[in-house]
């Protein structure tokens, strides 16, 4: 077996001609060929269910069987099992083939059964580069996923590492991605994919539309040094992150509302991100911490907008028009506003869209996989271990401090009221996201509790702020639109912020004296 470690980049349009007048690229002239592929599995989709595929390929003459397992994917950087061998068309000789013994068992039980699911057909251009300390073999694939009349077209980068470090294969990746002139103001946008081949096909085949994606629950160990911690962390963010810009960038691109959960669980995992970037500060490099805490921050706020008018035309303005007074719009007035309001949204979307799908987040996106991998831990002093168990203490005692900042804010909210709002909101989501981080190094009731109770208050401090975002929102409506109408939506919104704020001194007075997960 094979332990393949690939970069997979999607590539628009519009920069392939950019990427092969690159230097690196033009320097040599790329062996060519077209690869026809079908990728099998049983009726049930067995392979699938186990993150694996099985596909013949036909170059020329030649047929190759391959076997991939599943492996790990973050930033577009992937490492999985594979065996490759010539073959005969239909013959599963899984036996010759994979050398671990179980996993050859269980595919030789099911060969009998398997029937070809999607293809494959695309022109491959392929160069060998040396890059630094590493080589590697970069492959541009053209062409198209079909499954029955479905299509989806390929346009991807891959670049697998044959030697070396894996620094220079994500070194490459972003020297690519500046461009012919190294230059980030005309970079290319080789945006880092989760999805392989295999995993587009298959959505195909079933039909499948992208959903949004909630963040995986993370798994520390406890004998883990911070910067270990805060690499795992990092990395589920960005996948996070990843997993739900498809659907931001589709929405700016269709007529159709978008689902608004998309922007919101990127904008989840930007602030989980950000969160970690403070949760672990003292262990990072001051540079690191502070650079990154101010991209994923500028990154956050060009995506506000988007969620500002998600909530708003979704969660308050139907319930808001249902409860106006018949003499407070006409059908028309309400036309006018429902089309300003459909406007706006889809502008703002269009501009996350475009936050998401430039080159600068492409290289953002390098950057930071680079920079976090290339992390190493800086305490205790060199050749001192970290203690066993040294997390999980450190994680206590971070998150006692945590809970006794959330009292005191909670203390100063009920005495200063509105003004001290916004303080005990932010304390809130830190301690929330925090406590999600190191949950697997605490008990779990306990921490199930806690978790639930910092959840409900920070849905009500959300809730307010959202319809103070709504009036904001509402006070920049064009003349054009009828002042009665908007009149009576911002007194719809007054009345259900009032309503709100009868329910904080409790919530405050509760948050005080919130339970700590870890006794």
């Amino acid at each position: 077996m094979s332990q393949e470690t690939e970069l997979k980049l999607e590539l628009h349009p519009l920069d392939l001609p950019g990427l092969l007048t690159h230097p690196l690229l033009s320097a040599q002239s790329p062996r060519r060929e077209r690869l026809l592929n079908t990728y099998f599995d049983t009726s049930t989709l067995a392979l699938r269910a186990q993150r694996m595929a099985v596909r013949e390929r036909r170059v020329g003459r030649q047929t190759l069987l391959t076997v991939k397992t599943a492996g790990t994917s973050v930033g577009g950087l992937s490492r999985r099992g594979e065996w490759e061998a010539p073959t005969r068309p239909g013959a599963f000789e899984f036996g010759a083939l994979v050398d671990d013994e179980a996993l050859a068992k269980q595919l030789i039980r099911v060969a009998w059964q398997l029937v070809p699911v999607f293809r494959t057909d695309f022109i491959r251009r392929t160069w060998l580069i040396e890059h630094g300390a590493a080589q590697v073999e970069l492959a541009l694939d053209q062409g198209f996923i079909a499954t029955g009349s479905q299509r989806q077209p390929i346009l991807e980068l891959e670049l697998e590492l044959l030697d070396g470090p894996v620094d220079g294969l994500l070194d490459l990746a972003h020297t690519l991605a500046l461009g012919r002139k190294g230059n980030a103001a005309e970079g290319l946008r080789l945006l880092p994919a989760n999805r392989s081949k295999a995993e587009r096909g298959y959505a195909l085949f079933m039909g499948e539309r992208a959903q949004p994606q909630k963040a995986a629950a993370l798994q520390l160990d406890a004998a883990m040094h911070p910067v270990q911690a805060f690499r795992a962390a990092a990395l589920s963010c960005l996948s996070h992150l990843q997993a739900n810009e498809g659907g931001v960038c589709q929405a700016g691109a269709d007529d159709a509302p978008p689902d608004p959960e998309f922007v919101h669980q990127a904008r989840v995992a930007l602030r989980r991100l950000r969160t970690g970037l403070r949760l672990f500060r003292a262990h990072l490099p001051q540079r690191f911490a502070r650079h990154w805490a101010g991209e994923w921050k500028h990154l956050a706020n060009e995506l506000g907008d988007a969620r500002n008018w998600d909530v708003f035309a979704t969660e308050w303005l139907p319930g808001l028009l249902a409860e106006l007074p018949p003499d407070a719009a006409s059908a028309e007035q309400v036309d006018a506003l429902l089309g300003w309001v459909s406007s706006e949204r889809h502008a703002a979307c269009e501009r996350a869209a475009a936050a998401l799908g430039d080159s600068a987040h492409a290289l953002r996106l390098l950057a930071f996989t680079r920079a976090v991998l290339a992390l190493e831990p800086a305490d205790p002093p060199a050749g001192t271990p970290w203690p066993e168990a040294g997390l999980a203490r450190w994680a206590h005692g971070t998150l006692r401090k945590g809970h006794a900042d959330l009292r005191r804010e909670a203390r100063q909210a009920r005495r200063l009221g509105p003004e001290g709002r916004h303080d005990l909101r932010i304390a809130l989501k830190k301690l929330r996201y925090s406590q999600e981080f190191l949950g697997s190094l605490l008990p779990r009731k306990r921490l199930a509790r806690s978790a639930a109770a910092l959840s409900d208050a920070q849905a009500l401090l959300g809730g307010l702020n959202d319809l103070s975002t709504a009036q904001g929102l509402l006070s920049h409506a064009p003349a054009t639109l009828a002042p009665t109408t908007v009149a009576a939506l911002l007194t719809g919104l007054q009345q259900r912020l009032d309503a709100g704020l009868q329910a904080l001194p409790t919530m405050e007075e509760a948050l005080e004296q919130t339970s700590t997960p870890w006794r």
